[in-house]
């Protein structure tokens, strides 16, 4: 049954709802922690450390966040997967490209796909500086996220990096959380205006929440 329903149109729309609302849940929260930074390194660090300490002593240290972790790629490795193949389908039904592009299309739509490309691009480069160290610039340092953000947004190419990627998140969020709920049937005519004003809202609000770091660390509010 899981198997028929994976194989089909719908079924793959509805994987791509679900673990873009997973998605969309985490950063939600993970915009709220990173304000956090406003309120110095001692709250931000701690907050840090907070986040590997949950559910204890129920949960070992770092489990709870090691599932969410797991919870996150395997919606990330989900809705891209979905999104690749019902592309592909797409392709194949209609071999040649439209005359005119349709009046109505917004720019988020007809971006969605470079900017999931872009996003994904992102999420590697976001883990190998701030979580690994890998890429890090000024010498990573464990234990000290506080320290770690500023080095990374004290370099321009992380903030144009970082800056490219929170206006694909909006762009991305703009369009997903309104086709996610004409998926999931939450969609009519009475409510298509109130779900994307509300799609809008949240697009709005993640991206400059998200930019607000850097932009505090490029005017020397966060130092």
């Amino acid at each position: 049954m899981a198997r028929t329903v994976w194989d089909s149109s719908v079924g793959k729309k509805t994987v791509m709802a679900v673990s873009g609302l997973i998605m969309l849940m985490y950063l939600v929260a993970h915009m709220i922690g990173n304000l956090k930074i406003f309120f110095g390194p001692g709250e931000f660090n701690h907050y840090a450390h907070w986040l590997r300490t949950v559910g204890e002593p129920f949960m070992h240290y770092e489990w709870t966040l090691w599932l969410i972790r797991v919870v996150l790629v395997v919606a990330v490795v989900a809705h891209a997967v979905s999104a690749y193949q019902l592309s592909r389908r797409g392709m194949k039904a209609r071999p040649s490209k439209y005359v005119h592009r349709k009046a109505r299309t917004s720019y988020a739509t007809r971006t969605m796909r470079w900017g999931g490309i872009i996003l994904g691009l992102f999420i590697v480069w976001h883990i190998l500086d701030l979580t690994t160290g890998t890429v890090h610039s000024g010498g990573f340092q464990e234990g000290r996220p506080y320290q770690n953000v500023v080095d990374t947004f004290s370099t321009w190419y992380g903030n144009v990096v970082y800056l490219v990627a929170m206006l694909a998140v909006g762009l991305h969020i703009r369009h997903g959380f309104w086709s996610a709920a004409q998926t999931l049937g939450a969609g009519s005519r009475t409510r298509d205006r109130a779900l994307k004003t509300v799609a809008d809202i949240l697009a709005l609000l993640l991206t400059v929440g998200f930019i607000a770091v850097p932009v505090g660390v490029m005017t020397g509010v966060v130092s």
